[in-house]
């Protein structure tokens, strides 16, 4: 039953995370286009609060009870398992991701935004790929 709880705010905390994965970048591709400086500093101020105050807690959260559902006795099981090595294979992509991000936000906060917003069009991509692969793992566990 415990597994259960874990599993389903697990879940929950990783819709939050990865809403927030595919909207900070997003707003990187409007901030790449802005031009104005009340639209840049209204961009900082959003991707501040995005990242800080919805994106990182729940990357914190989703690493957590991730971390809480392998101690369980399935979670031991599966660790066992190559789908599993993947998988998290695949999230430590993820938080990589996360951290680049974070560094992204630091240059656009100093007015150093080293990108073009059609490159932003294609960071923004990469979440998606590490979802769609993250799902595909945890429901047919091929290997």
């Amino acid at each position: 039953m415990l597994y259960l709880w874990l599993k389903a705010f697990h879940i929950i905390a990783v819709v939050a995370w990865f809403a927030a994965l595919f909207y900070l970048p997003r707003l990187f591709v409007y901030h790449a286009q802005a031009e104005d400086s009340v639209s840049k500093e209204r961009f900082k101020v959003m991707e501040r609060k995005l990242y800080r105050g919805i994106m990182t807690p729940s990357m914190v959260v989703t690493v957590g009870l991730g971390i809480a559902m392998l101690m369980t006795p399935l979670g031991q099981v599966w660790l066992s398992m190559g789908w599993m090595h993947l998988k998290l294979a695949l999230v430590a992509a993820l938080v990589v991701y996360h951290f680049w991000c974070g560094r992204l936000l630091q240059q656009f906060k100093a007015d150093q935004n080293p990108h073009s917003h059609i490159w932003y069009r294609w960071f923004n991509e990469a979440p998606l790929i590490v979802l769609v692969g993250s799902v595909l793992l945890v429901v047919f566990k091929p290997f």
